[in-house]
């Protein structure tokens, strides 16, 4: 496998595999008016553009030895965070895996990378919001040492949904 850093010439790849991944990991708990919209208004070639041209954003593919997009990271510092609360911190903002790449320990080669890239900036924690009802996230990032320290709100589609705020000291 190996990693790939992502630019504007990889949008295509970017939207395809963000709607499926995400499509994919909550389509069965939400409407599918809710995940329409989410979809259409997060994943549409604008929005990307904008978060992929953004100096602190910083998206990675996972592929494997065939080129085939396994996964991908998104990572946020200073003011491309979604919360203004994380001074000096980084922001996993997504890791999605592939169903047919997932139980094969690439969430926690994402993770690493997070984990490489802030301690590169001298961050001084790594912080993400996870869905209240996501159990295998919650235990998977319980696991890798983050703590529970608050929630927001997630909005998808019309539905308000509480995402719990996870964070690690490194």
């Amino acid at each position: 496998m190996h990693i790939k850093k992502l630019d504007l010439t990889d949008i295509n790849e970017l939207q395809k595999v963000s709607v499926e991944t995400f499509y994919d990991t909550f389509a069965d708990q939400n409407t599918e008016k809710n995940m329409q919209d989410y979809l259409s208004n997060s994943y549409n070639f604008e929005t990307l553009t904008e978060e992929l041209k953004n100096k602190n954003s910083f998206f990675y593919f996972v592929l494997n030895d065939e080129d085939n997009i396994m996964g991908y990271l998104k990572l946020n510092i200073n003011d491309a965070q979604s919360e203004d609360d994380f001074e000096n911190a980084l922001e996993i903002e997504r890791i999605y895996i592939r169903k047919e790449f997932q139980k094969q320990g690439l969430g926690k080669v994402l993770y690493n990378i997070a984990l490489t890239k802030a301690t590169e900036l001298e961050k001084q924690r790594i912080w993400l919001g996870v869905w209240e009802f996501n159990q295998n996230a919650k235990a998977f990032y319980q696991h890798l040492g983050f703590e529970f320290v608050g929630s927001h709100i997630f909005n998808m589609g019309a539905d308000p949904q509480t995402d719990l705020i996870m964070v690690k000291s490194i």
